[in-house]
């Protein structure tokens, strides 16, 4: 059983690199932070007698159900307001990502050149913009084999499919990010 330095430890330390997974899959600033903290609550509300060698299992599972539910929510949101919207006049801000506004910190960019600095921002923006643009379960997979660097039968279990098919999303993933960067000429 964990206790609670050991449950307020562990989400402090996955509370960026979620929001930032949550913003991937719905590129929304205020809804990947309700994204989020609702998949904390959960988890200390539900999971917190667990053993903490179980919690970044359970809070993965636990944040990519949260993310689908606010998609499913998002679906039904959007047919209604599809059906609404022909009554009033078109938004201008269809246009605005979020991603292109965040900014990406970097702890290591100590002893670089300033050059070197911003040409590493400028590709981490390109490599964010290129992972955003994956489909959803090549993004998920990605994300949590190379960002959470969990093993092949544990992202397995968090998404709910066989660990095949997360070797297949992973190499698909690689592959058309590589694609991307090379034709942007970016070699890493």
């Amino acid at each position: 059983m964990a206790s609670r330095e050991e449950l307020s430890s562990f989400l402090a330390a996955v509370e960026r690199r979620a929001f930032k997974q949550a913003v991937f899959a719905l590129r929304n600033d205020e809804s990947a932070l309700d994204a989020v903290q609702d998949a904390m609550l959960k988890l200390a509300e539900k999971y917190s007698d667990r053993p903490a060698g179980e919690f970044p299992m359970l809070f993965q599972r636990i944040l990519q159900n949260v993310i689908r539910d606010a998609f499913r929510r998002r679906k039904v949101r959007s047919t209604w307001t599809t059906l609404l919207s022909a009554f009033s006049g078109a938004d201008d801000d269809d246009d605005f990502d979020l991603l292109d506004t965040m900014v990406v910190d970097d702890p290591s960019s100590f002893g670089r050149s300033p050059e070197q600095n911003v040409g590493q921002a400028e590709v981490m923006a390109l490599i964010e913009r290129e992972i955003a643009r994956l489909p959803g379960r090549q993004r998920e997979a990605f994300l949590m084999r190379y960002w959470e660097e969990m093993d092949i039968s544990e992202t397995a279990a968090v998404m709910g499919c066989s660990e095949g098919s997360v070797k297949t999303h992973c190499s698909r993933a690689t592959h058309s990010l590589a694609a991307a960067l090379k034709l942007r000429g970016v070699k890493l």
